[in-house]
């Protein structure tokens, strides 16, 4: 997998996943310019999460942000006459960053891709998963069913989007190192009560 360069935009408490959608406000002018480069260059930029705020930590803020993220592909933006935007993006690959870039307003990186290895074996994982989803959400299992993707990748995104997981959990599951233990690490998250079977 051939490294890229691509800006960072990091987010306190937030893990991306393939295939979600994610709604950004952007107001500060660092991420002002991060996206009026990537709407010229039409490439995506990268979410890593913030593990240390500046208030927990005096590390540099390189030093304070994840070193795996996912590949945000923008959807949508409507800018507003403050100059601030409202953005829509797509959750792509996850990555792994290699090395920092200074070089701009922003935060950088050199990235390498990490696709996440399937074995075409995980549909019973995924099933039962989703089957837990919705049990552990009664009132809202009709719209999660309806809604669920088929594929066991974006199941496993979906599931992680909709489970009551915490920041850190969600990024112990970005760093599954294959979609078998995402799909196992998830389902371990889920309250005993809902893996029982009706």
């Amino acid at each position: 997998m051939t490294p890229m360069r691509v800006p960072l935009f990091p987010l306190p408490n937030l893990v991306l996943f393939p295939g979600v959608l994610l709604p950004l406000y952007v107001f500060e002018p660092r991420y002002r310019a991060l996206l009026a480069d990537v709407q010229a260059s039409g490439g995506p930029f990268g979410i890593v999460r913030i593990l240390e705020s500046a208030q927990e930590s005096s590390k540099p803020f390189h030093e304070r942000v994840s070193l795996v993220g996912t590949l945000a592909h923008l959807q949508q933006a409507q800018g507003h006459e403050d100059g601030t935007s409202t953005i829509l993006v797509g959750g792509g690959e996850r990555f792994e960053v290699q090395s920092f870039d200074f070089g701009t307003p922003y935060l950088s990186a050199e990235v390498k891709p990490w696709p996440l290895p399937a074995d075409g074996a995980e549909d019973g994982l995924a099933r039962e998963l989703l089957s837990a989803l919705l049990r552990l959400n009664p009132d809202r299992a009709d719209a999660l069913g309806q809604n669920a993707p088929d594929d066991p990748l974006l199941l496993s995104s979906y599931a992680a989007a909709n489970l009551p997981l915490s920041a850190t959990q969600r990024e112990a599951a970005l760093r599954a190192p294959t979609l078998r233990a995402r799909l196992d690490l998830l389902l371990a998250q889920v309250p005993q009560q809902a893996k029982l079977l009706n």
